[in-house]
Order: C-alpha cells, then sequence, then structure tokens
C-alpha cells in the first residue's frame, strides 16, 4: 500500500513558536553536536579536504505533498545532496537542514520530515548537526552536507573523463520518472509497479560508491538528478569528450515497461530524460567497480576525430546515434 499525504491536524508551528520547533527537530533527528550557535566537527584524518554541497526542496516545485509524505521527503532530501558528495567520491559526515514553512503548518510536518533525514542519516553513521527555522509564505527546505575527501588521488570533477575510458553506472536508471507519473496519473497503481513510485518517494543510494569508484581508478563522476542525455551531456561538455550510451545497458526494464504499457508512454522517456534517479555515473579505464555496470563508453569529441557526421557532433549518443529524448530537468523553465 503506498503512503502519500502531509499531516493536517494537530499543533501548528505558529502555536508552538521557533524554540519548541528547533526542539522538535532535534527530538526527532538527534546529535551530540546540534544545539549551540555552530557544531564542531572533528576531521576524519589529517589527509583530507571538505567537500560541501546544499540543494532546496520546493513545495510546488519539487514535490507535491499529496505525492509523498514528509518522511518519504526528508530521507529523498538526503540522498540527493548525500549524491553530490558520493559523486565527488568523498564521504559524507554531516548534514545541515534550512527549514522556511507558513505558520499554519502541523508540527507533525516538521517532525516527520526531520525523522525522515534521521533515517536515511544514519545509514552513513552521520548526524543532523543544525539548521535555521523561520516563517515564510511556502515551504521550502535546505539540506547542507558536508564530506571528507581522504588520501591523495583527486575528487572525481565533471571535467576528469577521458577518451578510451568506460563510462560506468550504479543504481536504477527511470525509476524515479515513471514513479512519479504514476502517481500524478490518479490510477490506481498495481502492487507490482510499487518499486517505482517509492523509488520517487525516496530514491536509494548506497553508502560509500563513490569512494568505492573513486579509489578504483575513476577520474570523473556525477549523479543522474535532472536526466541521464541531461547530466551524461554536462559531463561529456565540461570534460571535452563524445559520450556513447549502450542501449542494451540502459534498456528499460520489465516494471518500466508493464509502467509505459499501462500510462501510454515510452519507457525510454523515462530512462534517457527523467531524473532523480541519483544513480551514479563516472568514467575510468578497466573494468567496473563492484557495484557498477558499465553502460557506455568515451571517445575523442568530433574536432579531433574530423568527423563531420550529426551524430559525431552530439555529446552523447546511444549506439552511435542522436538520442531521440533529449531534455531533462531546468530550474528556471
Amino acid at each position: 500500500m503506498i503512503n502519500t499525504g502531509f499531516p493536517t491536524e494537530g499543533p501548528t508551528l505558529g502555536e508552538i513558536g521557533e524554540e519548541a520547533v528547533i526542539h522538535a527537530i532535534i527530538e526527532a533527528s538527534p546529535s551530540a553536536v546540534n544545539g549551540d550557535d555552530a557544531a564542531v566537527l572533528h576531521p576524519p584524518s589529517p589527509n583530507s579536504r571538505m567537500v560541501v554541497t546544499t540543494d532546496m526542496v520546493v513545495a510546488g516545485r519539487h514535490f507535491r505533498p499529496d505525492v509523498t509524505t514528509p518522511f518519504k521527503l526528508g530521507r529523498k532530501a538526503v540522498v540527493q545532496n548525500f549524491a553530490d558528495i558520493e559523486s565527488m567520491g568523498a564521504r559524507p559526515l554531516a548534514a545541515l537542514l534550512s527549514l522556511s514553512a507558513p505558520t499554519s503548518t502541523p508540527v507533525a510536518v516538521v517532525e516527520e520530515f526531520a525523522r525522515g533525514i534521521g533515517t536515511e542519516l544514519d545509514k552513513y553513521g552521520t548526524e543532523l548537526v543544525g539548521g535555521d527555522v523561520t516563517a515564510g509564505e511556502n515551504l521550502v527546505m535546505s539540506i547542507t552536507a558536508i564530506g571528507s575527501l581522504g588520501g591523495n588521488r583527486p575528487p572525481l570533477t565533471l571535467t576528469g573523463a577521458r577518451a578510451g575510458q568506460i563510462v560506468v553506472a550504479h543504481g536504477r536508471i527511470g525509476y524515479s520518472a515513471a514513479g512519479l507519473e504514476l502517481l500524478e496519473s490518479g490510477i490506481d497503481i498495481p502492487e507490482v509497479l510499487e518499486p517505482l513510485v517509492l523509488a520517487y518517494q525516496a530514491p536509494e543510494l548506497t553508502p560509500g560508491s563513490g569512494l568505492v569508484a573513486r579509489s578504483a581508478g575513476a577520474t570523473s563522476m556525477t549523479d543522474n538528478s535532472d536526466g541521464l542525455l541531461h547530466d551524461v551531456g554536462a559531463l561529456a561538455r565540461k570534460s571535452g569528450v563524445r559520450i556513447d550510451l549502450k542501449s542494451e545497458a540502459i534498456a528499460p526494464d520489465e516494471l518500466l515497461v508493464q509502467a509505459g504499457e499501462l500510462l501510454g508512454v515510452d519507457p525510454w522517456k523515462w530512462v534517457c530524460e527523467g531524473g532523480e534517479d541519483h544513480t551514479l555515473i563516472g568514467t575510468l579505464q578497466g573494468e567496473a567497480p563492484v557495484g557498477f555496470r558499465p553502460i557506455g563508453t568515451v571517445h575523442k569529441p568530433a574536432s579531433e576525430t574530423g568527423s563531420s557526421s550529426n551524430a559525431a557532433s552530439v555529446p552523447v549518443t546511444i549506439d552511435g546515434q542522436p538520442p531521440v529524448y533529449t531534455q531533462g530537468w531546468e530550474s528556471f523553465a
């Protein structure tokens, strides 16, 4: 049974006040270093660098309260930030939460959101170490993730892909987009397709995957947040290479095909354009690291090969041909 909807009853934020709201968050996602003016974190090793990222979740823009729950949204907010830490080849250390919400928001919404955050942080052995709350016209949540990049290997950047490498992926592709479309369709979703819905509501990220890839010699990495073709295209352009994906490696699986038949949608659209799977996608020389699978190859740009074909001028191809679906998420569209 799929659980959706936000709490609508109980005390509101305006009724209990800022101090009580902060206390509710700390109770739901406790930390020994949360509660002072700032948290003091101890670096895991002397030979390490800090990695920091932040991402916002805005009601009506990034989520609809009727197709998810605060608990699942809290888990998702952590994953989308920790995926950015992992994609640098780093290890997440801690998270901070900034929250702006109408005073009429039930306290239960914030408590469940914080519990979701805490549940996901527990998988990494990390904590919610601070943040800020304020009243606002819309529900807006922002997670700041802090990570550590150990050792002397360089971080995994968007500029590190090189011709001759293979493209590898860790995680599902297209599930989140299919799950969202199922929820928005309003149909009675068959139980067999519920994994697609859960992939949208609370995508999974295997802790340490970025570290594994970096240790195995990966030189670049990103996560599928805005769409496979969009994100792989950004990696190709930043690195000055062409990437050819293999259709058999990214083809829609049985669940995506079933969902496509049910909704009358070509499941390849979810695979190519759907984001928020937060699948880690990287490049390296040699074999795919543990947990990763090969999905393509990296080639020299058209300017270096002398090719004038249409496919050669496209940053990302599938089986050597320009893809049919090329759109992705755009923040200001």
